[in-house]
């Protein structure tokens, strides 16, 4: 008890002498300097040293008025004001307000006042100075952060940042402006969407054509010449680089009347749908209206096409064999236009072979050409008669295993990423000393089959093992130019890798693995967030402990072990190796002569090439 009032009293004379302290002392003793009032920019007597800053969005002619007059009018206002010295007018010329990008003579303003130059920047608004939120408040607070601190006065919304209550409320009005742009932008992009639905497309300016009254385009005799030769050189074999370098000497002009040509510039004319009459609208998009930077569409936003949309310069055919000429171009296949073959016989009948160096063909084209090759002797295997010997066992209701539930190691089994894929060792052992093999596609069964090939002219040979301590081992076999192509065909994920088990069948000599493209395990990235808690002791051994991926089955194997042993017994991929005909795995492929293209003969490229640049140089001299 006598401890607790012993405290109690050292408390109270503690808060005696604060509140002792607190008293403070005469206000008359002490001497109050007076801040300085905040000035008036339109009435301060000292000299203030201003910019004006100016915008208009577009280029377009008609916004000049818009322009100049900005510029004219803080000319004027600054003439009314004695005490204002103008330091510069920075304008920017047909460029948004949403980014600072190419917002040259913006950061010029902002780099004169770091360097002290300006006391005040005028402005008309909110929206001329900035329409993206971070931005406005952002630079508003590094220049109030100079010293002395650099103004900017907002006309419209009678806003000085020097005030310190200007911040909330040019917080709402930045807001507003964004928000504008974004309204702006989705009105835009609406009625650009009813125009392309309704076969209105832009017409930019193209080479080879001009624009009549009507903005229809009409070919340009001259020019479309010179569009002639580009494809009929790169038909011929020549590179982007040696086209550009031809029509630099031949003294061609581009469509900006510029007399030195690039390979970008020849690229882009190559691969303008234009040029053979079709039109194909919105191949790129803007997913962000802030940063404004296109990307490509990858089907993100509805495209809209128009065949024969405008006479023709180029042939159809000839424009198809130039796009898949500059697919292969890539992966080294120069002057070679590619073309599927298909199997039109034996066991792998309808299989298309693979070759790993070519892109440019669709899932729609492997399945065309399988398609191609008439099957009449084959029998769905749901109508297959299913024969039983006496003292047969009844299989019905017993299915046959999934071979991924069980121990894999050891067994037959390919794996595939987006831009290479491996086979196991096991399958290599399954042909012996060959290095070399063939892979062939059946789109509609989606099987996968691999043949050896020893023939040196076979370009589809692909190498899947080499030597090691003179042991054959597992080799990658980079497909960047195929394998987006069977991702899209197998309706894969492009981030994930796939492994599936293969079975080996042999008669005789014959040797073939097939695998069986709906019967995978996927591997899927595991995205982990980072470990923000530096002083968790355990955070090293959780991180190495985390899987970088996870395993997944197919949903539909939830429900069961495997498949039906009848169904899978008598499915025709396992028919077509379990009769006693001729297996023929050897079969070469047949081109697949619907997808053969019409384009313009050697001979006549020869020729057409000669005849436009000799009609080039006399125009030239005359």
């Amino acid at each position: 008890m006598k401890e607790y009032e012993e405290r109690t009293e050292t408390i109270e004379q503690q808060k005696a002498l604060i509140r002792e302290r607190y008293k403070g002392i005469n206000p008359d003793e002490l001497d109050v300097i007076p801040a300085l009032p905040k000035p008036d920019i339109f009435k301060t007597s000292s000299m203030l040293r201003v910019a004006v800053y100016a915008r208009v969005s577009t280029d377009d002619p008609r916004q000049t008025s818009s322009y100049e007059l900005q510029k004219n009018h803080y000319q004027d206002v600054v003439d009314r004001n004695p005490n204002w010295n103008l330091v510069k007018i920075y304008a920017d010329e047909g460029i948004s307000g949403t980014s600072l990008q190419h917002r040259e003579a913006f950061k010029q303003m902002v780099q004169d006042c770091e360097d002290g130059k300006i006391d005040l920047i005028l402005t008309k608004s909110v929206s001329r100075f900035a329409r993206n939120v971070v931005d406005c408040i952002g630079y508003v607070r590094e220049l109030l952060s100079l010293r002395p601190p650099v103004g900017v006065f907002f006309e419209t919304e009678h806003l000085n940042t020097l005030d310190p209550k200007s911040e909330m409320i040019l917080s709402f009005m930045s807001t507003l402006a964004q928000e504008e742009s974004h309204t702006k932008s989705e009105i835009m992009n609406a009625s650009i969407e009813m125009r392309f639905r309704r076969g209105i497309f832009l017409t930019p300016p193209l080479l080879g054509y001009d624009q009549d009254e009507n903005g229809e385009l009409k070919i340009n005799e001259h020019e479309a010449k010179i569009v002639k030769l580009i494809f009929y050189m790169y038909l011929n074999g020549n590179t982007c680089q040696e086209i550009a370098d031809t029509l630099t000497e031949l003294g061609c002009k581009t469509k900006k009347n510029n007399e030195v040509w690039s390979s970008g510039s020849i690229l882009q004319i190559l691969q303008n749908e234009r040029h053979c009459g079709d039109v194909l609208a919105r191949k790129t998009w803007t997913p962000n209206y802030l940063d404004h930077k296109s990307r490509k569409n990858n089907q993100d936003r509805n495209q809209y096409r128009k065949r024969e949309h405008h006479e023709a310069i180029i042939s159809r055919d000839d424009f198809i064999a130039v796009q898949k000429l500059i697919s292969n171009a890539k992966y080294g296949n120069k002057a070679l236009l590619p073309e599927l073959h298909v199997i039109p016989d034996g066991a792998l009948k309808g299989f298309i072979t693979v070759n790993p160096r070519w892109a440019g063909f669709k899932p729609d084209d492997y399945r065309a050409a399988s398609s191609s090759i008439s099957d009449s002797e084959s029998t769905p295997s749901d109508t297959i008669p299913i024969t039983a010997q006496l003292g047969s066992f009844d299989l019905r209701g017993y299915e046959i295993a999934h071979g991924q539930f069980f121990e894999t190691t050891g067994k037959i089994s390919a794996t595939l990423s987006y831009e290479k894929l491996n086979f196991s060792t096991e399958a290599l052992r399954k042909f012996g000393e060959i290095k070399t093999v063939e892979l062939l596609i059946h789109p509609s069964s989606y099987l996968l089959a691999v043949r050896p090939c020893t023939l040196e002219d076979n370009r589809n040979k692909v190498q899947w093992a080499r030597l090691r301590n003179g042991v054959l081992v597992p080799r990658y076999i980079y497909g960047a130019a195929f394998l987006p192509t069977l991702y899209e065909l197998f309706g894969w994920n492009p981030n994930c890798k796939y492994r599936v088990l293969g079975v080996a069948h042999q008669k005789g000599s014959e040797n073939v693995l097939i695998f069986n493209m709906k019967e995978t395990e996927v591997r899927i990235p595991n995205e982990v967030p980072a470990t923000t808690d530096k002083d968790s002791p355990n955070k090293s051994a959780e991180a190495s402990s985390t899987p970088k991926t996870i395993l997944g089955y197919p949903a539909e194997w939830m429900n069961s072990f495997g498949n039906n042993y009848y169904s899978q017994t008598h499915a025709r991929e396992l028919v077509a190796f379990t009769n006693n005909k001729n297996w023929q795995i050897t079969s070469e492929g047949q081109p697949y002569k619907e997808s053969e293209l019409h384009t313009t003969s050697k001979a006549d490229l020869t020729k057409g090439i000669v005849e436009i640049m000799e009609e080039i140089k006399e125009n030239r001299n005359d």
